[in-house]
């Protein structure tokens, strides 16, 4: 039976080209790039080759502002403990969302008990942040504020760039958490008015275990890892070269083909919403239609329970997730559902429905049915349906 992957947020696969790139540089047999010989020199080609991909993905000005890390976590690690580090005489606040990633959330906590002051700010039903709560919240010891830009969950796009305009104009340094939004939507750090930025390579079809952090020319930061002088002296040790031979790639591949990509994905999101209704009744939709990605749906499906549906799904050959791929194994409701104001039984009834290019409407279908089942069976076992229904 073909899987029909409806999790790409949480594994999207490689693309055949990016895959045949990483062949070809491990059948190259690459030297180190920081060596000065030839061979050395052959494979900083290489690297200095997908860092360029990488810039232009990203809209950076310069290749030095691109540092390769191991992926989205430790991008946002980087990030946000670096600045925290470096800017610490300036001043020990840190301001933030409550629907942010775990990578964010965690960072935050441990510089908590080093001293730090976290102002975290709440979204709207929608599962917005104000901009306006953003300024009210910066203090003159504000030297961060950190708001992702595509929630990994509901989909939803913060307002970035209006952000960003409140961080220039009083001097404060803004990092983003784009894991879930490069590759899939047109990024600009320009734009966006941030300082940092952060990514991965797996969410456009590159490998996993390889990202990148956007550090703006001038921005204060600690490296993460101490070592070498490698990644600009930002970041120590020897690159993932084959990995970053295969973001780059997939970063080529994302500037080239997005604008199609991003029609198709927008497609199946339309037909999923048309066709929902007709399959399923009493959910709720918990991503902002209006603001948020093509490929990504969040629907609490009520009185029952999201992972229930999980797992009948996965018997049926159809993979969803119930919430952040980092999050599994948790027993508690989603943060960022409890933060849009949804009750713990409804959050704990929730599907994420993240699809990719190679989905079809014939899949989608398929889900369709298959769900309706799913839902007609376990809510004829549900004490909360029974009750609901007198």
């Amino acid at each position: 039976m073909k899987l029909i992957n409806l999790d790409h947020i949480s594994a999207a696969p490689l693309l055949p080209e990016v895959k045949e790139s990483m062949i070809d540089a491990i059948n190259s047999d690459l030297h180190n790039p920081s060596s000065q010989h030839q061979a050395g020199e052959a494979a900083a080609e290489r690297l200095d080759a997908a860092r360029e991909a990488v810039r232009q993905l990203v809209g950076a000005k310069d290749t030095k502002e691109i540092v390769f890390v191991s992926g989205g976590t430790e991008s946002v690690n980087h990030a946000i403990k670096g600045v925290a580090m470096a800017n610490q005489g300036k001043g020990n606040h840190i301001v933030t969302t409550n629907i942010e990633h775990n990578a964010v959330i965690r960072s935050l906590k441990r510089l908590s008990g080093a001293g730090f002051k976290v102002t975290s700010l709440p979204v709207d039903e929608t599962g917005r942040v104000n901009p306006e709560d953003v300024a009210k919240a910066i203090t003159d010891k504000t030297i961060l504020v950190s708001v992702m830009h595509a929630n990994n969950e509901t989909g939803t796009l913060q307002p970035i760039r209006e952000i960003g305009e409140i961080t220039r104009e009083k001097n404060v340094l803004f990092h983003s958490d784009a894991v879930d939004s490069v590759g899939v939507v047109p990024v600009s750090v320009e734009e966006m008015g941030v300082d940092l930025l952060s990514f991965g390579a797996n969410r456009y079809y590159g490998p996993h275990g390889i990202g990148g952090l956007y550090v703006r020319k001038g921005t204060r930061i600690f490296p993460l890892l101490e070592g070498g002088v490698q990644e600009h002296n930002k970041r120590g040790g020897t690159e993932n070269l084959i990995g970053i031979i295969g973001m780059g790639k997939a970063a080529e591949l994302a500037i080239r083909d997005m604008d199609t990509r991003a029609a198709h994905l927008s497609e199946l999101k339309q037909y999923l919403l048309d066709n929902l209704p007709k399959h399923l009744d009493e959910y709720l939709i918990n991503t902002n239609l209006e603001h948020s990605l093509p490929d990504l749906l969040n629907v609490s499906l009520k009185y029952i329970e999201g992972e229930s549906v999980m797992l009948m799904l996965d018997g049926d050959g159809i993979a969803v997730s119930t919430k952040s791929a980092c999050a599994t194994g948790s027993l508690r409701a989603s943060h960022v559902l409890m933060s849009l104001g949804l009750s713990h039984a409804d959050a704990q009834g929730t599907v994420v429905l993240a699809w990719g290019i190679d989905n079809t409407k014939e899949e989608m279908d398929h889900f369709l049915a298959s769900v309706s089942e799913c839902v007609h069976t376990l809510r004829s076992m549900s004490p909360l349906y029974r009750n609901h229904n007198g």
